[in-house]
């Protein structure tokens, strides 16, 4: 059985290590790390992983533009998008371009953890 595999995207250094901490405990391998869109776009092509956790809200380029340009080049990206804030907007227009995984911020890395493994199995 091969490891999950998580890239984490977000500017808050303190949100890498609380999913970070959790995906270790449960046996998901962190293969890539990015404070921003831009980044994200790059390490998702240097290492594809089964699960993305993607800020909405970041610097350079924000979540949104992130998954846009990740999905259009690989439509099986599996998205969970994490937002600061109950804003409905964003969270529709990200339902729009083909994200169908959310949580709030703030979270507990166990409740991260659930819907990832819901995410790979499903």
């Amino acid at each position: 059985m091969s490891n999950k595999r998580l890239m984490i995207v977000d500017d808050s250094p303190a949100v890498h290590v609380i999913i970070e901490k959790a995906a270790r405990a449960n046996g998901i391998e962190v293969c890539a790390h990015a404070k921003n869109g831009d980044e994200a776009v790059k390490q998702f092509e240097l290492t594809i992983p089964d699960v993305i956790t993607m800020d909405i809200t970041m610097p350079i380029k924000d979540g949104l533009a992130a998954s846009k340009e990740i999905l259009a080049k690989y439509p099986g990206a599996r998205i969970l998008m994490l937002s600061a804030m109950g804003d409905e907007e964003l969270v529709n227009e990200a339902r729009s371009i083909g994200i169908s995984h959310f949580m709030q911020k703030p979270f507990k890395g166990e409740d991260v953890i659930k819907e990832i493994n819901s995410m790979i199995t499903a």
